[in-house]
C-alpha cells in the first residue's frame, strides 16, 4: 500500500498544474516552431516581396528566439520541480520505511484504520494472531467492522470481556492467549488499534483465584468435615462435585470416594429411583426436605433427613443443588418408642378402665381423704414456715434486748479499766473483758445472720472513698494481731467505689478475723489491687492454707475447716457464712485461692465509683487515739435501761466529763432545764419506752433550746431507712454494742467541733 507524501497537499497539486501548464506551452511552441521552418523552406503559393519576406522572417525568427528562450526557462523550472518532486519522494519513502520499521517494532499488535475507518496498514504480530489460527489476514480497505465479523465468524475470537480495570475490550483466542485491545483515534479521524497480549497477568490472575478459591475450599471443608452431617454438591449433571468425611465415609463403597461420580452410581437403581421425584423438584427450583431409610455399607440401618437446595447462577439458572443429610436414627427410634408406649398405655387405659369403673366410688372417697391430708399437710408446712420465720425475724428483732445488758457490761467493764486495782483485779477485768469480746461476736455473729436470713439488713450503697475505711480496719487489726504475734502489713488507697461502707467493713473484718485465727506465727497482708472498672479488696495471710476440696465448704454455716494440730476455737464458723451472704446481697464477687503449707488470700470484687458532692458528715468510724481526757465535757445520756445509763457515766466520767443521765425526756426536766442547762454533747438511745425514740425526744430538746447540741444516736438498728434518717439529720450514729474506743474518738471529734 503507498506511504502518504509527507508533502503539503495544496503545494504539491499546484507545482503538478504548473509543470503540467509548462509542458502543454512548451508542445504548443514545438508546433508552431515546426510549422514556420515548414513555411519558411517551402515557401508561400504566391511569392512575397523580397523585402516584406525578410522583414516577416526576423519577425518570426525573435518569436522562435522569445518562445525558445520561455520554453527553456520552462525546461529548466520543470527540471527543478521533477527534483524537489524526486526529493520529496525519496524523502516520504524513508518515511514510510522509518515508520514501517516502528510499527513493526512494536511488541503489541498494531492495525492503523483511516478517516473512513479503512485498514491502511497492521504489523507481523497483528498478522500472525490470524495465521496462527488458520484464518486469513485482512487485507488492507478492510473496514473495521469487517475485521471484527471476520475474527468473530472464522473462530479467532473464543470469548470477549470488557476489562474491569481499563476502557479496552479482552479477548481470548483460539491458540489459548488472551488480548486486549485498546482504540484511540488519530487527528485525520483514523484510528489506531493495539492489541496487547496479557496472558501472563491472566495466568497470574487466575492462579490468585485458584490459590483463593483452594484455600475457600480448605476452609470449608475443615468447618464441614467437622459437622456431624452428611454435606455434599451434586452439579446439573447429577456429579457429586463436593462432600465432606462423613458423606464420603458413608457413601464411600468398597473405600472408593463417591466425588466425581454420579448419584445413579453412588446409590443403588431403586434407591436413586426413590431420590429421583425430590431430585427432579430441586431442580425445578424447590427446597426439598424429607425423610429416608437407608442402610449402610455393613448393613446397618439408619433413618436419615435430607435437605436439598436449589443452586442458581447469575442468569437465574440451576447449576445444581446442595444435599444436607442428617441421622435422626435416635430420634426416630425414640418417637417409635414413644409412639409404641402410647398405644401400649392406651391399650392399657382400656384394659384398665373396665375394671377402674367400679371402683369409682372407693377411689373419689380415697381422693377425697388424700386431699383432706394434703391440705393438712400444706398447712403444717405453712405453720412450720412460718414458725421459722417467725423465730428468724424474732432473733433478729431482740437484737436490741439481747445487746442492752451486753452493751451495759461492756461499758462497766471498759470504765474497770480505766481504774487501778492491782495486778491481779486488772487481770480479772481483762479476762471479763476478753469473755464479753466472745459472747459479744458470738451473739453479733448469730444476730446478723437472723437479719440477713429475714431481711431486716438492706444495703445503703453509695460511693465513698476506701481510705478512712481501710485506716481505720488496719489500726482496729494491728492491735489484734501483734496481741497474736503475727504482723499485719497494710497498703493504703483513695480508690472511689460503689458499696455499703458499713457491709464492706464487715467484709473484710471477717476477712482479717479468719486470718488472724488461723495464721500462728507469720504476716497478714491487707491490700488493694486496681482493675479497669473494679477494685480487688484482699486479705493475704501465712497460715496453714485450706484443702481445695474444702474451699466451697468454708462458706457454708456452721462449717470451720481446723488444720490438724491445731487449737479449737471459740467461733461458730458463721464468719464466711456472714461474708457470703453479704456479698451476695451486695452483688459482689468473693474469691478464694490457698495453697496448703503456704497460707491463703481472699478477695472481695468491688465496682469503681463517683464521688458526689455532698455535705460532710461525722466519721463514725474514726479510731485517732487521744492522749488527753475530754475536758471536762458536759454529756446528758438518755437510755430507758438504767444499766446503760450507770455503765455510761461511770466510763465518761472516767474520761474527765460531767455527765448526766436520763431514762426519758420527763426524767432529765426533772433533773435540769433542757431548754437552759449547759450541755455540751447528748448520747441518746434509739429505743426508748412508752413508744418513743431517741429521734423524737433529742429534736424536742434541741426545740428549746437557742444553740442546738450535737448529737450521738446509739441503737441496735441496722435498717438503712433508720441510717439515712439519722444522717439527714445530722447526728452520728453508733450501733451496739459500743466499742469504748470508737465512743471516744466521735466524742473527741464532735467536742472539737463545737466547743470553743
Amino acid at each position: 500500500m503507498p506511504v502518504p507524501d509527507k508533502t503539503d497537499p495544496p503545494a504539491r497539486d499546484d507545482r503538478d498544474r504548473r509543470i503540467a501548464e509548462l509542458e502543454a506551452e512548451n508542445e504548443r511552441l514545438k508546433r508552431i516552431r515546426d510549422a514556420l521552418i515548414v513555411r519558411v523552406e517551402s515557401g508561400s503559393a504566391h511569392k512575397p516581396e523580397p523585402y516584406a519576406a525578410f522583414e516577416h522572417s526576423v519577425v518570426l525568427a525573435e518569436q522562435v528566439r522569445e518562445r525558445t528562450e520561455a520554453l527553456n526557462q520552462a525546461m529548466e523550472e520543470l527540471k527543478g520541480s521533477n527534483k524537489a518532486l524526486n526529493r520529496a519522494r525519496e524523502e516520504a519513502e524513508t518515511t514510510r520505511q522509518r515508520l514501517s520499521d516502528a510499527i513493526e517494532s512494536i511488541a503489541d499488535g498494531f492495525v492503523l484504520f483511516d478517516n473512513q475507518h479503512c485498514l491502511i496498514q497492521s504489523n507481523s504480530r497483528f498478522r500472525s494472531y490470524w495465521r496462527q489460527a488458520g484464518v486469513e489476514v485482512p487485507e488492507a480497505g478492510t473496514s473495521i467492522n469487517e475485521v471484527k465479523e471476520q475474527a468473530l465468524t472464522s473462530g479467532l475470537i473464543v470469548e470477549e470481556h470488557s476489562h474491569p480495570d481499563s476502557e479496552g475490550v479482552v479477548f481470548l483466542l483460539s491458540n489459548g492467549r488472551w488480548v486486549q485491545m485498546t482504540e484511540r483515534p488519530t487527528r485525520e479521524g483514523g484510528l489506531v488499534v493495539l492489541y496487547s497480549d496479557i496472558t501472563d497477568v491472566k495466568n497470574s490472575e487466575m492462579a490468585r483465584r485458584i490459590k483463593a478459591l483452594e484455600e475457600s475450599e480448605r476452609w470449608i471443608r475443615v468447618v464441614t468435615d467437622h459437622v456431624p452431617a452428611l454435606i455434599a454438591y451434586v452439579g446439573a449433571d447429577m456429579s457429586i462435585q463436593f462432600c465432606n468425611k462423613v458423606y464420603e465415609a458413608w457413601y464411600g463403597r468398597m473405600g472408593e470416594s463417591p466425588l466425581g461420580k454420579r448419584l445413579d452410581h453412588v446409590h443403588t437403581p431403586e434407591f436413586y429411583q426413590r431420590l429421583l421425584p425430590q431430585i427432579l423438584e430441586v431442580m425445578n427450583g424447590h427446597n426439598v426436605t424429607f425423610e429416608f431409610e437407608e442402610a449402610g455399607e455393613q448393613g446397618e440401618v439408619r433413618y436419615m433427613l435430607r435437605s436439598y437446595v436449589p443452586n442458581f447462577d447469575e442468569q437465574g439458572d440451576i447449576i445444581g443443588f446442595f444435599v444436607l443429610i442428617r441421622d435422626i436414627t435416635d430420634r426416630r427410634k425414640t418417637a417409635l418408642a414413644l409412639e409404641q408406649a402410647y398405644d401400649n398405655l392406651e391399650r392399657r387405659v382400656k384394659e384398665r378402665t373396665a375394671a377402674l369403673t367400679g371402683l369409682n366410688n372407693q377411689l373419689r372417697q380415697e381422693i377425697t381423704e388424700r386431699a383432706a391430708v394434703e391440705a393438712r399437710l400444706r398447712d403444717a408446712k405453712l405453720e412450720a414456715e412460718r414458725a421459722n420465720l417467725s423465730k428468724t425475724k424474732f432473733l433478729a428483732a431482740v437484737s436490741h434486748d439481747l445487746l442492752q445488758p451486753l452493751n451495759a457490761a461492756r461499758l462497766f467493764t471498759s470504765a474497770l479499766l480505766e481504774q487501778s486495782f492491782g495486778p491481779k483485779a486488772e487481770g480479772l477485768v481483762r479476762s471479763v473483758s476478753t469473755s464479753l469480746d466472745d459472747v459479744e461476736n458470738l451473739l453479733g455473729t448469730l444476730v446478723d445472720i437472723s437479719k440477713l436470713d429475714a431481711g431486716v439488713i438492706k444495703p445503703d450503697v453509695t460511693a465513698f472513698d476506701l481510705r478512712d475505711l481501710l485506716n481505720n480496719i488496719a489500726r482496729e487489726f494491728r492491735q489484734m494481731a501483734m496481741a497474736e504475734g503475727l504482723r499485719l502489713d497494710f497498703v493504703a488507697s483513695s480508690a472511689t467505689v460503689e458499696s455499703d461502707s458499713q457491709l464492706l467493713a464487715r467484709i473484710l473484718r471477717n476477712f482479717l478475723t479468719n486470718a488472724i485465727r488461723y495464721t500462728g506465727n507469720g504476716r497478714v497482708l491487707l491490700g488493694c489491687r486496681r482493675r479497669r472498672d473494679h477494685i480487688l479488696l484482699q486479705v493475704w495471710d501465712t497460715g496453714p492454707g485450706i484443702p481445695e476440696d474444702k474451699l466451697t465448704e468454708i462458706f457454708q454455716e456452721f462449717k470451720r475447716i481446723r488444720p490438724a494440730g491445731s487449737q479449737p476455737d471459740k467461733g461458730l464458723g458463721l464468719g464466711l457464712a456472714i461474708v457470703d451472704k453479704i456479698s451476695r446481697m451486695l452483688g459482689h464477687e468473693v474469691t478464694v485461692s490457698s495453697t496448703e503449707g503456704k497460707g491463703s488470700v481472699f478477695s472481695v470484687k468491688v465496682p469503681l465509683g463517683r464521688l458526689q458532692p455532698r455535705r460532710p458528715e461525722p466519721d463514725q468510724n474514726r479510731t485517732v487515739s487521744f492522749d488527753s481526757g475530754l475536758g471536762g465535757a458536759r454529756i446528758w445520756v438518755i437510755d430507758n435501761d438504767q444499766s446503760i445509763c450507770q455503765g455510761m457515766k461511770t466510763l465518761l466520767e472516767g474520761w474527765d466529763c460531767r455527765v448526766v443521765t436520763a431514762v426519758s425526756l420527763e426524767d432529765l426536766e426533772r433533773q435540769l432545764d433542757p431548754a437552759s442547762a449547759t450541755v455540751d454533747l447528748i448520747l441518746a438511745d434509739y429505743h426508748l419506752d412508752n413508744d418513743e425514740n431517741g429521734v423524737d425526744v433529742v429534736a424536742e430538746i434541741n426545740g428549746r433550746r437557742r444553740c442546738p447540741a450535737p448529737v450521738v444516736m446509739i441503737t441496735a438498728n441496722y435498717t438503712n431507712e433508720l441510717k439515712q434518717h439519722i444522717r439527714e439529720l445530722g447526728h452520728v450514729l453508733m450501733n451496739k454494742p459500743v466499742k469504748p474506743l470508737k465512743l471516744r474518738s466521735a466524742l473527741s471529734h464532735l467536742l472539737r467541733g463545737s466547743l470553743p
